[in-house]
């Protein structure tokens, strides 16, 4: 019965003089085929005589449509059951995951048959829980084929290669489900040899077979090999197609992935996904939107490529852009889709898209799982809102340690060390341990708000406390916290007693902390060694030739900048954007783009001069070149930090933060002045620059000057 004869059956039925439960059967049928739910069951419940099929056929109904909470109610409520009606009931928990409730069906079933036996072992498998699986099946000899293939299955997913191999070769029978599923467990382990055996073994083979040993090679690297295998196929279908143009990709051989794919005779969203992908990579982004455009239809693996795409290749207005046009255009978000998202907004900074994406969560109800709950929580700490990154962190059924790292890292970087730590005190509490993120995290918070005593306690105690060894990331830190506490003498010792060679974060760390401090001498050895490693590491020759400036070396400052032309190496240029009704404004130093430069300068200029009533003083050492002292003076006046903060509080709504973000670090100038901006307006400056978050507000900053 399909669902435009729904009406015209209807009719029928309703002109019979005498319905019979077969009537009723077929009608009720017909509408369940047609997910005309509803319908049926209004239907089953006027029948005047109900008989088992009757029963069985409306529970079914219900475990089809995922509603196991009524379909217990019915089963409950049967005058009678068969091994039919708890079957259908055992099927529902096991599709839904629910292996206990399953196996509570299961033992009280008084009749038990194949279906029943399968049925509880697939619980199992899906679940993970091979070990309980692997009892169940031991427990009886007359397994089908099908469980045999389930188990092994279930164990190559979990790359339990040993497991699987004893069982296949145990097997009585194998079929292609066999040989393929062996086949795929030692492709994706890498296990070449293993994986050629069994080919060259199989009785049998398919395009599954083909297309796995394809896959082996292309995990090994054997590109050339794996499309010899490819080109010898006897038919292929898309997934044959993806796995060679996939192992071009991830070995950035684009071009015989581009001829590939136009080879295709009929590509699927995956193959278009694939090659979207890849442009992305190779930061192709304009033809990975030609791409994009040309797709016959986008699922949200479409989306969250292009989306990410152009996030992770700078073009941030582009992907708002793009999570906009995908909203409306109706597209269904799911978890991935809804991370990447989130991702974007955290990248760009667009809070107020970030929002709406949240409010889609919410309807979707994946807001208190892991997965996406900690893209929240991180969107959040990335986009200045501490407070509600912490409510949706509260908020999380099940915390993992993603959940509770990206809060204490959260408040780390927003300059509430102490509140970090004391989510690190309720993680210990929950029983969660701590791994190297965690403690990561921990560090900072310290070197963040000079708690350089305690920061180093946990650094000497997390091998021992926790069993964390320290690696360089936490050495890093270490020599981040003795630095900026003035501690260098310590700071050298510790690199000096180090397990293994500094790297360059390290070597970084004392040039940051001895340029504070004005050691020259300790400045130079430090860039020294960054550039054995990275020559062409542009934010040291910019730090040590902002230190020479400073000490008025401007022969050595000439020396630097000429050596920078030599390498090729240039200056990262300044920028600062805000977003306001989902549009991302940026600014440059002395922007002269902006469509409303000349109120954004007026306003400036009002501000400059109400700061100065306060006892502002332009901090005109910082200004790093050779100029007269008003020029200076001219130059520190539109840093793009300040152009930023002016256009916000002329733009968004009173009582409501102003949130800036700047891709590199704040400047000491524009940090001052934008204390007293905050207690002149009255309003709450929020800044992210590239290494932390500043809180305005009153005329004091949230990292108390120490940054």
């Amino acid at each position: 019965m399909r669902n435009g004869h729904c009406n015209l059956a209807l009719r029928v039925f309703n002109s019979m003089p005498i319905r019979n439960s077969v009537s009723y059967n077929a009608m009720i049928s017909g509408y369940l085929r047609n997910a005309e739910f509803s319908l049926a069951r209004d239907l089953f419940d006027r029948m005047p005589h109900k008989d088992l099929f009757s029963w069985n056929l409306m529970l079914t109904g219900y475990v089809r449509n995922r509603r196991l909470r009524d379909a217990r109610v019915l089963f409950d409520s049967m005058p009678e059951k068969d091994v039919v009606s708890w079957n259908a009931m055992l099927s529902g928990y096991v599709r839904s995951g629910h292996a206990d409730e399953a196996r509570e069906v299961f033992d009280e079933m008084p009749h038990k048959n194949s279906i029943s036996w399968n049925g509880l072992l697939a619980a199992y498998v899906r679940s993970g829980r091979l070990e309980e699986a692997s009892n169940l099946f031991e427990s009886r000899s007359d397994w089908e084929l099908i469980s045999w293939n389930c188990l092994m299955g279930g164990y190559v997913r979990r790359n339990m290669l040993g497991e699987a191999r004893l069982l296949f070769y145990q097997m009585p029978i194998r079929d292609l489900v066999s040989w393929n599923t062996m086949i795929s467990g030692y492709a994706q382990d890498g296990d070449l040899s293993q994986a050629r055996r069994l080919f060259a073994e199989s009785p049998v083979r398919d395009v599954f077979t083909w297309t796995a040993m394809v896959y082996a090679y292309v995990q090994n690297g054997m590109l050339d090999e794996a499309r010899t295998v490819f080109d010898e196929m006897p038919q292929r279908i898309e997934m044959s197609y993806n796995t060679m143009i996939a192992g071009y990709v991830q070995y950035k051989r684009v071009d015989m992935a581009r001829k590939l794919f136009e080879a295709m005779p009929f590509p699927n969203i995956g193959s278009w996904n694939i090659m979207i992908s890849c442009y992305c990579q190779e930061g192709d982004v304009a033809q990975a939107r030609n791409l994009f455009d040309r797709m016959p239809e986008h699922d949200s693996v479409s989306w969250a490529a292009i989306i990410a795409g152009y996030a992770q290749n700078g073009h941030y207005e582009e992907a708002m852009n793009m999570l906009v046009e995908m909203k409306r255009d109706g597209e269904g978000l799911n978890r991935s889709t809804f991370c990447c998202a989130l991702s974007t907004c955290a990248d760009i900074a667009a809070l107020e898209l970030g929002k709406q994406v949240h409010g889609q969560v919410v309807k979707t109800g994946y807001e208190n799982g892991c997965l996406v709950g900690n893209a929240l929580v991180g969107m959040y700490c990335k986009c200045g809102c501490i407070d509600e990154a912490y409510e949706v962190f509260q908020g999380i059924q099940h915390k993992d340690i993603v959940s509770w790292n990206t809060t204490l890292s959260g408040y780390a970087r927003h300059g509430f060390g102490r509140l970090a730590l004391t989510v690190f005190e309720s993680m210990i509490t929950a029983g969660v341990k701590p791994d190297e993120i965690t403690m990561v995290g921990v560090l900072s918070a310290c070197s963040h708000n000079g708690l350089t005593d305690r920061g180093t306690e946990y650094f000497h105690s997390m091998d021992k406390d926790y069993g964390v060894k320290p690696n360089s990331k936490h050495y890093t830190c270490m020599i981040d916290l003795l630095g900026r506490a003035g501690r260098l003498e310590e700071a050298q010792n510790l690199i000096r007693n180090m397990p293994f060679e500094p790297d360059v974060a390290i070597w970084g760390a004392l040039l940051g902390a001895s340029g504070i401090h004005g050691n020259m001498e300790l400045s130079e050895k430090a860039a020294e060694m960054v550039f054995k490693m990275e020559p062409n590491n542009s934010a040291t020759y910019v730090l040590l030739s902002n230190l020479y400036a400073a000490s008025k070396r401007w022969v050595d400052v000439s020396k630097i900048r000429l050596k920078m032309r030599e390498v090729g190496v240039h200056k990262t240029p300044g920028y600062s954007w805000v977003e306001i009704h989902n549009k991302i404004h940026t600014f440059t130093a002395g922007d002269c783009f902006h469509p409303e430069k000349h109120r954004i300068y007026a306003f400036l200029e009002e501000l400059d001069l109400k700061m100065k009533q306060e006892g502002y003083v332009p901090a005109t050492k910082l200004v790093l070149h050779n100029v007269e002292e008003e020029e200076k003076k001219h130059m520190l006046k539109y840093h793009s930090e300040k152009l930023a903060v002016a256009f916000g509080i002329l733009t968004i709504p009173a009582g409501r933060p102003i949130r800036v973000m700047k891709n590199l670090r704040v400047c000491e100038d524009c940090h001052n002045a934008i204390k007293h901006i905050s207690k002149i307006v009255g309003r709450l400056i929020i800044v992210r620059d590239s290494h932390r978050f500043h809180h305005f507000s009153e005329g004091n900053c949230s990292c108390g000057d120490y940054w």
